[in-house]
């Protein structure tokens, strides 16, 4: 995997490619490619690393043609080389790009190998195009035989397949990967995301489970997975620039850092009144199907599984049901009971994550009430197959590492808990101090973005460590799981969140002056707890940094250093809190010198198993 662009046209498509890779970029990867036919030429130009040293190979060896596809590819078969990146061709008439997973590329491999074909690669991508060109025989064309290349993949793909010997078509398919149409005039487009075909067209067609599409300059011919010819209806989809330029700052994280402000305020834009959350934030006839509801399954993976894990907390203080909350790559391979009446929730920034679309899918045929997506992406494949949908509202998202939509799925899940909460007869008094606290929370957002600089000063500290823990207890406890893999993914240090009241039943063994630990103590009922806990730590030489309120009476000493945090209500602690933590991990990776905004081996969107 991971970002697709693909042009038909009547010009040179090359400068459109080259565009839409650096839009793509992201999503993270490791290499890049773009092969272009013209007049019966192929012409293919690949690269290790960023898109310009694609764009560097290009000015020392110019490419160009009307039918053209471009990747950049994200590990999964073979390490990362030239020979790996796509597109991949079989012979010098067939070029390929793909995302996804193959699962019997080794078969296939073997076979084709048996039949005379010489593969270049270690990827499960170049055995698909050696199918397609095994298919190619008299009086087959490229459609048909891409068609009955199909019949033999197990997995997941999105494919755009072009040959020198059909230079002005294009044949497109997806099967658990997603990709998109752009409709221009006299030229067509294809992509993993709108983004890329942003500076072309605002009109998209978002391909269903198995379509397959025959693509011109001026034709685009779609067959459904059962082999019926269809048309897909097109819609216009508005997109700004503001989300892709840094400003005033130096990486897309820390933009995206203090960008939640205004997040929050978007997530609660028209969902809340003056002391309740409104009818129908989940859609119409949301209302009567909630009320039915005994028990919440919510799925997810990374930050989202977090977020997950903190609203499931407030599902069961303030909604009363009994939530539980599961990795989305477990989920969907274990044997599941499900008790009556109970709401599947998956959550899932971009909508195409692999793993949260599998569960999804299971949970429609396993017996729940209905299923609801949380998501940043209303044209997404989750949203479009959920039942009931709650968008995040954050806007594009560009750090690989989540932020600002991790914030805004807390935000989301807290209305989610009013709403049903409100319909099980949560007590008004209760949910108008609820609201009111949604209300402060950008203020109080605000006011933990001015201690920046004195985390800076404290991050300095741990850029020389290996090892850091992060405790919490409560809804704190998967606070402090965020905060570790804030810390892991952006500066490499070894992390892990624990609950306090876990220390000593195995971490404390861990400690000594050479592991700092970091708390998160909000003056809560837990407090006197976790204040039991830290001593365990400096009783044996650990280093502690404390995230607390000033009226919690920790005071920086020998040992100990502790950051004030603005007073808030428990509840809203966990939106709160976790600010702090990725200000700390950002600047520790700012210290590092690693590449914030991509962390190696990590994508953005992971839509591969």
């Amino acid at each position: 995997m991971c970002g697709i662009v693909g042009a038909v046209a009547k010009r040179d498509v090359t400068p459109i490619l080259i565009k839409g890779l650096q839009r793509l970029e992201y999503r993270g990867y490791d290499s890049a490619g773009i092969a272009v036919h013209d007049a019966g030429q192929t012409q293919r130009v690949r690269s290790v690393g960023k898109v310009q040293s694609l764009v560097d190979a290009i000015a020392h060896n110019p490419v160009s043609g009307v039918t053209g596809i471009a990747h950049t590819r994200w590990a999964t078969h073979g390490n990362v080389t030239e020979a790996n990146a796509h597109p991949h061709m079989a012979g010098d008439r067939i070029s390929l790009v793909h995302n996804g997973i193959i699962e019997n590329f080794r078969v296939l491999r073997e076979e084709l190998i048996a039949a005379g074909h010489v593969f270049t690669s270690d990827t499960d991508s170049e055995v698909i195009v050696h199918l397609i060109d095994s298919y190619l025989t008299d009086g087959v064309d490229l459609l048909d035989a891409v068609r009955a290349a199909l019949q033999r993949l197990e997995g997941a793909f999105a494919l755009c397949v072009i040959s020198a010997a059909e230079p002005e078509r294009m044949i497109v398919t997806r099967l658990g990967s997603p990709l998109i149409i752009g409709k221009g005039i006299g030229e067509n487009f294809v992509a993993s995301d709108v983004l890329a075909l942003r500076a072309v067209t605002d009109r998209f067609i978002y391909l269903e489970e198995g379509d397959l599409v025959s693509l011109t300059a001026d034709t685009i011919d779609a067959w459904s997975v059962t082999n019926q010819a269809v048309v897909r209806s097109d819609v216009h989809v508005q997109m700004g620039d503001e989300d892709l330029d840094r400003g005033q700052y130096r990486h897309f994280m820390q933009k995206e850092i203090y960008q939640q402000p205004d997040v929050i305020r978007k997530a609660l834009e028209g969902r809340i009144g003056d002391d309740r959350v409104l009818d129908g934030i989940l859609g119409p006839g949301a209302d009567e199907l909630i009320a039915k509801v005994d028990a919440i399954t919510i799925v997810a993976c990374g930050t989202s599984y977090y977020a997950a894990r903190v609203g499931s907390y407030w599902l069961e203080d303030l909604a009363g049901l009994p939530c539980h909350v599961e990795i989305a790559s477990e989920f969907r391979y274990r044997s599941v009971a499900t008790p009556p009446n109970n709401l599947f929730v998956c959550i899932s920034q971009s909508g195409e994550t692999a793993d949260t679309l599998a569960a999804l899918r299971k949970a429609k045929e396993g017996g729940y009430l209905a299923t609801l997506a949380l998501c940043n992406v209303p044209t997404s494949t989750i949203i479009r197959e959920a039942d009931l949908a709650l968008m995040l509202n954050a806007g594009t998202e560009v750090g690989v590492a989540s932020t600002k939509a991790f914030v805004a799925q807390q935000v989301c899940l807290m209305l989610l808990s009013l709403f049903v909460g409100a319909r099980r007869g949560l007590l008004p008094a209760r949910q108008t101090k609820v609201v009111a606290d949604l209300r402060t929370l950008p203020n109080l957002v605000e006011r933990v973005l001015e201690l920046d600089s004195e985390i800076k000063r404290l991050a300095a500290e741990l850029v020389d460590k290996q090892h850091v823990l992060f405790l919490g207890r409560g809804s704190l406890f998967p606070v402090a799981l965020e905060g570790a893999l804030k810390l892991k993914e952006l500066s490499y240090i070894h992390a892990e969140g624990y609950a306090a009241g876990e220390l000593k039943h195995g971490p404390l063994a861990l400690v000594d002056e050479d592991m700092p630990i970091v708390a998160v103590a909000p003056n809560d009922e837990l407090l006197e707890k976790l204040q039991s806990n830290l001593q365990e730590v400096r009783a044996r030489g650990g280093k502690l940094y404390v995230f607390s309120e000033r009226e919690s009476q920790f005071q920086s000493e020998e040992g100990m250093v502790v950051v004030a945090l603005p007073k808030c209500e428990p509840l809203m602690a966990p939106v709160t809190y976790v600010i702090a933590l990725q200000l700390l991990a950002y600047h520790v990776a700012v210290h590092k010198g690693t590449d914030v905004d991509q962390p190696r081996n990590l994508a953005k969107s992971v839509t591969v198993e």
